[in-house]
């Protein structure tokens, strides 16, 4: 989508006194002062990314995310095959997660969560699919809609897409089929890739070459941090690494990176995976990415000299820290995941571009 519209201006005026998806500094207000916030780049997509950036909000007022574009199932899908558009779900979750903690923000973050259910065409479409949806009609702009929708959340940062275009993850899976368990197989759509029974050998998408958004190279060759994971490996973290121009981005940039790994096996698409082979499988895939440093849980982690030898050869110090949430379920607790990454961010940025 490309052009402008007159009403972009209106809805603008519109939007609380006050509230803005980005600092002053960033948005092309005073420069930023040498000490200041560290500028943060967060990929991903799901709830990895949105553990992530609930984690980063607390910590930084200058936080980007770059959301995956590839999602095929639910409101999302449906979106997608019949308007066309970038499937809205991932982008909706990451809005979410940047909602503050007041009431505002917490309202709007169940209001654009909010799904209805019906016997009719509106079941289990979420609000905020349609209301990123109807903006981007509306305003013919991916980043204009979606910095104008984070402005009304009162959004703690701004959330991008990967790519301009939808994409179409595929992957070749041994033993897709259980009656040929030796055979490789092409699986379509980041549904069915995250939920295959098979063991994913590598992924890929369609187009083979898409364009990224200039806004998010711009964000990662502007970062001082840039975070990767957790999340769904080969449906989440990996795809940011098959946009060519956001690959180079990241290859290029002098911020420092940080790969945060998942507390868990994926069921499905990374069943039987140590930690060490999700590095070894995403240094497969982008052979010429360094890191700086690799965050993991002490207790995800049965052999730490085996996964400090992975994250060597990516170029990665390891840092084990306690970020799981105490209910024994794999999913990361906000405020121990952001005093980890302010950690990592204190420790390893004395001599980063932003210190």
């Amino acid at each position: 989508m490309t052009g402008r519209s007159p009403r972009l201006s209106m809805l603008r005026r519109a939007m609380p006194e006050g509230r803005t998806t980005r600092p002053v500094e960033a948005r092309g207000g005073k420069p930023r002062r040498r000490g200041a916030q560290p500028k943060v780049v967060a990929l991903g997509g799901g709830m990895g990314l949105s553990a992530s950036l609930t984690a980063l909000r607390r910590i930084t007022g200058d936080l980007t995310a770059v959301v995956t574009v590839a999602d095929d199932g639910g409101s999302s899908g449906r979106l997608r095959d019949e308007l066309g558009v970038l499937p809205p779900g991932d982008l909706r979750k990451a809005l979410a997660a940047l909602c503050g903690d007041d009431d505002w923000g917490q309202t709007w973050a169940r209001v654009i969560q909010h799904r209805f259910h019906s016997k009719g065409d509106l079941h289990e479409h979420a609000v905020g699919n349609l209301l990123i949806v109807a903006l981007w009609e509306q305003l013919g702009d991916h980043v204009q809609a979606l910095d104008l929708v984070g402005k009304l959340l009162g959004a703690h940062g701004r959330v991008l897409p990967m790519s301009a275009v939808p994409l179409e993850l595929q992957a070749l899976v041994k033993g897709h089929d259980p009656d040929r368990p030796e055979d490789i197989d092409t699986v379509r759509g980041q549904a069915t890739v995250a939920l295959t029974t098979g063991e994913v050998q590598s992924v890929h998408v369609v187009p083979h070459d898409p364009p990224a958004v200039p806004e998010a190279v711009e964000a990662v060759l502007d970062a001082d941090w840039v975070v990767l994971g957790p999340g769904s490996w080969f449906s989440s973290v990996i795809p940011h690494l098959l946009v060519p121009e956001l690959l180079d981005a990241l290859i290029q940039t002098k911020a420092r990176r940080v790969l945060s790994l998942n507390l868990a096996p994926q069921p499905g698409e990374t069943d039987g995976f140590s930690p060490q082979r999700h590095l070894e499988v995403l240094g497969r895939h982008a052979p010429k990415l360094a890191l700086d440093v690799v965050l993991a849980d002490e207790a995800a982690v049965p052999d730490r000299d085996v996964l400090t030898e992975a994250a060597k050869r990516l170029g990665a110090a390891v840092e084990l820290a306690p970020v799981a949430r105490s209910d024994g379920t794999p999913r990361h607790d906000p405020e121990l995941l952001a005093a980890a990454y302010d950690r990592i961010f204190r420790m390893h940025g004395r001599i980063g571009p932003w210190r």
